[in-house]
């Protein structure tokens, strides 16, 4: 039976290492490919596959859901869009490290933009810790990258795949052109809690389902989001910016940080946990309005049980 063990735990580990060797490959020939064919290529196949796939039947209804007055080869063209977004990402991952290439003093244009500079350069220096959240739009890994350039303390907290062999390639990139990274794990919330109190930033994606949230309305529905930055900007009460990043014609983004959110306080002043994840959720819904095609549609957003269980910590998915 030990033996059995052993032999099953060999094979395993084998597995992982043909997978990430075969994962390791991709990527290298993404790299050869450059950016933009990288990400053409990526897009080309998510818009072939996604329409096949069981996600994309979500895509629509969540669509028909929110714009019910739309007609159905629109609905269709976000559908595809969205699709679209989503391989290109995929394609561009190989090259973060030099997607994000904006220079404030740069003379000529780069690939990359970032509206709001003077908003990341104040949190860098304000001696405060401070609360970033963002969405799944257009390609979210940039921020983390930006971060990490102009010298802000941040910790982005991040979903590891399901896939031990694409995680591990994925935080190989990430930890090469990111600042500080924590997954979303049993625990973690004491790690981010940590950050903030060191005087560090906080940065996470909040348009997913979270089973265990506070319910909020977003985009005409009730959803459930995780109130764990709600909470930790109750706690700390320091600054809470949106950050997102829009895909533009000719391969080329744009990130733009909002000015600090003027969140709602209870009557002894404090900030409201869910008032704020109110204020973050119809943030990202007026992202997700102006470039619907952006965002991850595949995702089952709404799923508001009768019962709410109370209010959690870490993000299920």
């Amino acid at each position: 039976m030990v033996h059995q063990h052993k032999r099953r735990g060999l094979v395993s580990r084998l597995t992982e290492q043909v997978m990430v060797a075969i994962v390791r490959s991709v990527f290298a020939f993404a790299r050869a490919l450059g950016p933009e064919r990288s990400g053409g290529l990526g897009a080309a196949i998510a818009r072939r596959i996604g329409p096949l796939l069981p996600a994309h039947r979500t895509a629509i209804a969540n669509l028909k859901a929110v714009y019910p007055d739309k007609p159905e080869p629109e609905i269709k063209a976000i559908a595809r869009g969205a699709w679209d977004n989503l391989g290109r990402v995929g394609g561009e991952y190989p090259h973060l490290g030099t997607l994000f290439d904006f220079d404030p003093d740069g003379v000529v244009p780069g690939r990359t933009e970032v509206d709001g500079i003077e908003h990341f350069l104040s949190l860098r220096d304000d001696g405060k810790p401070g609360i970033i959240f963002s969405a799944h739009l257009g390609n979210w890994e940039l921020p983390a990258i930006c971060a990490a350039r102009f010298g802000l303390d941040a910790t982005a907290v991040f979903r590891a795949p399901n896939d031990p062999a694409i995680a591990r390639v994925l935080h190989e990139i990430r930890s090469g052109t990111m600042g500080g990274l924590e997954a979303a794990r049993q625990g973690a919330a004491f790690a981010m809690q940590g950050a903030l109190e060191r005087g560090g930033h906080l940065g996470m994606l909040i348009d997913q389902h979270f089973t265990r949230g506070v319910i909020v309305d977003f985009m005409g529905r009730p959803a459930l989001v995780n109130p764990i930055l709600g909470k930790f900007a109750r706690r700390f009460d320091c600054p809470v910016h949106g950050v997102r990043v829009i895909r533009l014609p000719n391969h080329r983004f744009r990130l733009q940080l909002t000015p600090a959110l003027d969140l709602p306080r209870d009557p002894d002043g404090q900030v409201n946990v869910q008032g704020a994840m109110q204020a973050m959720t119809s943030v990202v819904e007026s992202w997700v309005r102006e470039n619907p095609s952006q965002w991850l549609w595949m995702h089952r957003r709404w799923r508001v049980p009768r019962a709410t269980p109370s209010a959690g910590g870490m993000p299920s998915s």
